[in-house]
């Protein structure tokens, strides 16, 4: 056998079938920098799965040490959770149904304000009649019952006011088959002062009750009442006056908000238990960290890098001519509200609206 036929000849690489060679093909190797960089995000990316674990271990010690109260915003008047070290979660009664059907009543007027508002004056278009037609069937439905609804005698006559003065709108509005400005300011005139006694009657029975919960709880609790953390959640639109919130700071007192009683904020009207929980269980647990390694356990209740970007937006700002516009800096532990406090002019209640 001479030298040259010893050598093997090198393999051919098999064809791929026709259902791979979609997905494959030979891509250039990334480069060192870009492994390098995709290693260290590597480390974020599996810190929140340890962190996660952690949270399971940090939510078991702070509730075998500290009751818990989540107050949580919901379409009956709220939702309040006691948590209590070596107890069972203990939910509290609901709103009084009453609460309900004055916001209901009240919404009916929005809802229909919602229908008409979109085709003022737009007489081509009939498109909200057969809806209209569908809600004023409702609303009939509504005010035949009214009589024996749920709540006290004296608003009774109040709230068939505001279903009558529905129906002789939408009434008169499918008759003209047209919706005008005029008519639709002229029910609203009508409608402001009798959706002003609901909403204040919702108000009082909603603060009375929970009250009342609040009550029996720190009772039960005795001392260890001050050693309760709480947290209620809002949207945008909810933020100011808060009323769940707000009923809570009645019972902790000015020196515990965003401390011990704190106001989370979430994108939709409601969220669950558990998701709330680990939220107030993060910003409990992240205090020890701020305390750590920076020597303020309050620390981390902010923007980390928040001090830093403030003194970057003055730097940017002025090297474009301008001054930055920032509101003052607050001290790590402030205990003011986390609402509006600053003031100003104009109305700020329904009250002053009237």
């Amino acid at each position: 056998m001479t030298a040259a036929l010893a050598v093997a000849a090198p393999a051919k690489a098999a064809e791929l079938p026709d259902y791979l060679k979609p997905i494959s093909g030979q891509l250039p190797p990334p480069s060192a920098q870009e492994v390098a960089t995709r290693n260290v995000l590597q480390l974020n990316t599996t810190m929140f799965s340890l962190y996660e674990n952690a949270g399971r271990l940090f939510r078991a010690n702070i509730l075998n040490q500290h009751p818990m109260i989540l107050a949580l915003f919901s379409g009956a008047g709220g939702r309040m959770i006691l948590y209590r070290p070596g107890k069972p979660p203990l939910e509290a009664p609901s709103v009084p149904k009453v609460y309900q059907v004055m916001k209901s009543l009240g919404h009916s007027t929005m809802a229909i304000s919602e229908v008409v508002l979109p085709f003022i004056d737009n007489a081509q278009d009939k498109s909200w009649m057969a809806p209209m037609r569908a809600y004023l069937t409702e609303m009939k439905s509504a005010l035949e019952g009214i009589g024996v609804a749920e709540m006290p005698d004296e608003w009774r006559a109040n709230s068939r006011s505001i279903l009558e003065n529905n129906i002789a709108f939408m009434e008169a509005t499918l008759a003209k088959g047209v919706i005008t400005l005029d008519a639709v300011q002229g029910f609203a005139k009508t409608q402001g002062p009798v959706l002003r006694n609901a909403i204040s009657w919702a108000a009082q029975t909603q603060v009375k009750h929970w009250m009342g919960v609040l009550d029996g709880w720190k009772q039960e609790l005795g001392g260890s009442f001050d050693k309760v953390y709480a947290a209620s959640n809002t949207i945008y639109v909810a933020r100011q006056n808060n009323v769940l919130f707000s009923v809570l700071a009645q019972y902790f007192g000015p020196e515990a908000i965003n401390d011990r009683l704190l106001l989370i904020e979430t994108i939709s009207f409601t969220t669950t238990p558990e998701d709330m929980l680990t939220s107030l269980v993060r910003i409990i647990s992240d205090r020890s960290v701020g305390g750590l390694f920076f020597n303020n356990d309050r620390l981390m209740d902010y923007e980390l890098m928040g001090g830093d970007a403030r003194k970057a937006i003055v730097s940017e700002m002025k090297a474009r001519g301008q001054t930055a516009f920032l509101p003052p800096a607050v001290p790590f532990g402030s205990n003011q509200w986390p609402a509006l406090i600053s003031g100003g002019s104009g109305a700020a209640s329904l009250d002053d609206l009237h």
